[in-house]
């Protein structure tokens, strides 16, 4: 059966009633708003309130709707692994993605998911991986050395986010983009702060409106290139990889099909990388020992400036692994992951009815004591060979888990490592006496301030 065929039936589910999750302890807070201003004022502080509180599993109501939050690796394990097929990743982000990202990866379910991530790992093989290596060192090389040449104070944030917008478009369309690149940035731009903004509906003059228009535009991009690539017939962007892929059976990717992947994947591959990155320099910059043992692991590399990167490069830089490990640890990209049970369930005692919304939490995971000693301090020998030992494999899940792990994950710690081998070997960074970033944690962690660094040449 060819891979347009398997579309799975729409799987409706309604939200139970009110009064069929009174069982399960929490608090619901205010009528119509419930806890909504509460989470995005603190997501992690709320969380760990509400654990010491209720345990494990507590109930509450954010943005508009009731909803039972599980907490721990056990939880993880059950929702994220979902051996039985239980929880829809589609109805729980869709909400969020189904009008600028509708039919991404993280929207498709079970065997349609399935089928559709294997066509589209062939994108994330080792040939093409290594052309993407290619062209993140080139660009990212080019970007320090223009860095290198501004010393004094920097806002990180949006030199990074226009860095790796610029690496996505590289790595994924293609240098043949040409002068599109930039309307093609902006209109990914729009889409990914329209998935987040508050007005869902796309009014005049709002956020959600400008999204809109960008997706309409990258839609018609991607529709009038999608034949030429086809007919070109090589290429080793992934887009051009997605153009010729095919199933067991040798059918195409349509092309609708291509279009919501490639969206959905650049969003993907922006956001949280920029936020991934973002928080790894800031623990550099506050943890100058650890700079400076990450530097002279790039140093012992034995590349001298201008020499490329190759996979082997990337095998030794074990530290500079550990330290992001770390960082994702203490600030993971996406820091809450929702799902919505296609059949009743029950958890710790509590019977939770299909339908529910229901999130599991890495943050909280990520800085729960038991499993974590000292879970604020900055320690990336947490994840030595002999320290992860004995470990629950699901007490630290910064990329999700299960059939919906990230795909580009080993795309994401290959760009960290190219990154931090151009960085480390040019540039010194820290932060000004007293300063503290300030972070916005949901719903994709960023520092309201911009992250003001200093940068010293080397």
């Amino acid at each position: 059966m060819s891979m347009q065929h398997v579309v799975s039936d729409p799987i409706r589910l309604t939200a139970p009633r009110r009064n069929s999750l009174t069982h399960i302890p929490g608090d619901e807070g205010w009528p119509i708003i419930g806890k909504t201003f509460e989470v995005l004022a603190d997501p992690k502080g709320h969380v760990e309130r509400n654990a010491r509180k209720y345990g494990p599993v507590y109930r509450s109501h954010m943005f508009g709707e009731v909803n039972v939050v599980l907490l721990g690796p056990e939880a993880n394990e059950l929702v994220l692994f979902d051996q039985a097929k239980l929880f829809s990743s589609a109805h729980g982000w869709g909400h969020i993605l189904n009008l600028l990202f509708p039919r991404g990866l993280m929207l498709l379910d079970f065997e349609e998911h399935r089928m559709h991530r294997k066509a589209l790992s062939v994108a994330f093989k080792a040939g093409p991986m290594k052309s993407y290596l290619t062209g993140l060192d080139r660009g990212i090389a080019a970007r320090i050395a223009q860095w290198k040449q501004t010393p004094g104070e920097m806002l990180f944030y949006p030199a990074i986010k226009q860095l790796t917008l610029d690496l996505a478009a590289t790595s994924f369309l293609g240098t043949e983009i040409g002068p599109e690149v930039d309307a093609i940035n902006r209109a990914f731009v729009d889409m990914v702060a329209a998935s987040v903004a508050p007005i869902r509906k796309p009014l005049p003059g709002t956020q959600m409106a400008r999204g809109v228009k960008g997706r309409q535009r990258i839609v018609a991009y991607f529709s009038e290139q999608i034949p030429l690539r086809r007919a070109k017939g090589d290429g080793d962007d992934l887009f051009s990889h997605l153009c010729r892929a095919t199933d067991d059976h040798g059918a195409l990717l349509s092309t609708q099909d291509i279009v919501d992947h490639m969206s959905f994947l650049m969003m993907a591959a922006h956001d949280t990388l920029t936020s991934s990155i973002t928080s790894f320099i800031a623990q550099l910059a506050a943890h100058p020992e650890w700079q400076q043992k990450l530097r002279d692991e790039v140093a012992s590399l034995g590349l001298v400036a201008g020499a490329p990167m190759a996979s082997e490069h990337l095998e030794k830089m074990k530290l500079t692994e550990m330290a992001f490990q770390e960082t994702l640890r203490l600030m993971p990209p996406v820091p809450s992951l929702p799902r919505r049970p296609i059949r009743d369930f029950t958890f710790k005692g509590y019977a939770i009815p299909a339908g529910t919304g229901v999130g599991v939490n890495p943050m909280f995971t990520h800085h729960m004591p038991e499993i974590w000693p000292e879970p604020e301090r900055f320690d990336p020998l947490r994840f030595t060979d002999e320290a992860q030992r004995g470990r629950h494999r699901f007490a630290w899940v910064p990329f999700g888990g299960g059939a919906h792990m990230c795909l580009g994950l080993h795309f994401a710690y290959m760009q960290v490592k190219c990154f931090a081998r151009h960085f480390l070997s040019n540039i010194e960074v820290s932060f000004a006496p007293g300063y503290r970033p300030n972070w916005q944690v949901w719903p994709i962690p960023k520092p309201r301030d911009g992250l003001r660094v200093m940068l010293k040449a080397v």
